[in-house]
């Protein structure tokens, strides 16, 4: 991979550390047993798969930048980004084992993003999230769907337990619910253009008429 990069003109460096992880163990290091379970590691790639489609079809309601539906893989969340093409104040940095430099060129222009995580850093179940960079006045306390939804203050960002999806009697129409209410909640409060920005829903890989 370095090589590959290199031919192309980039110059890459590779710490070998997790990122995101406080006191990350370097990978060719790290020799800890670990338990795996093949039936909740199934789920959750399931899961992901269902969550995927939802993510792209909610992606085909925005005309301006957007990102694709992608993993990270520090926090192992599935997400989607939408951008308003104005510029953002710096972020400040300081996440674990991960520049600021790149923190701050992936959050140099406005943005409202949501994703989806199996848990940890203080959550202790699988959820969707949803917040906005920089959040705009009154953000936490807007009214998002569904009730099941609310604004974690220690996170700065709405969450949405996945259970209250996997068992809602529609999943997509909830889980589009929250997409969409908590993306016009960071779009109006923060002045996005909507107008420019906006479209219908439509469906994945499948050009509009003209």
């Amino acid at each position: 991979m370095r090589e590959l990069i290199g031919d192309l003109g980039g110059t890459p460096t590779f710490s070998g550390r997790p990122n995101e992880i406080p006191n990350g163990v370097p990978f060719a290091e790290d020799r800890r047993v670990r338990p795996y379970n093949a039936d909740a590691v199934t789920r959750f790639f399931s899961a992901c798969l269902a969550v995927d489609e939802v993510f792209k079809r909610f992606r085909t309601g925005f005309v301006g930048k957007a990102s694709p539906v992608h993993l990270f893989w520090g926090s192992f969340d599935l997400a989607v980004t939408r951008f308003s093409g104005r510029p953002a104040p710096a972020h400040p940095g300081g996440i674990p084992a991960l520049p600021d430099q790149i923190t701050r060129e992936a959050y140099s222009h406005e943005v409202s993003s949501a994703g989806f995580w199996p848990g940890g850093g203080g959550v202790d179940f699988p959820a969707f999230y949803s917040y906005a960079y920089p959040s705009p006045p009154g953000f936490a306390k807007a009214a998002v769907q569904p009730e099941a939804a609310a604004f974690d203050a220690t996170l700065g960002e709405f969450l949405l337990p996945y259970e209250a999806v996997r068992t809602a009697a529609d999943p997509e129409k909830t889980l589009m619910a929250f997409l969409q209410s908590t993306y016009e909640a960071a779009a109006d409060l923060g002045g996005w253009d909507r107008r420019s920005l906006d479209c219908a829903i439509g469906r994945p890989r499948l050009p509009r008429a003209v």
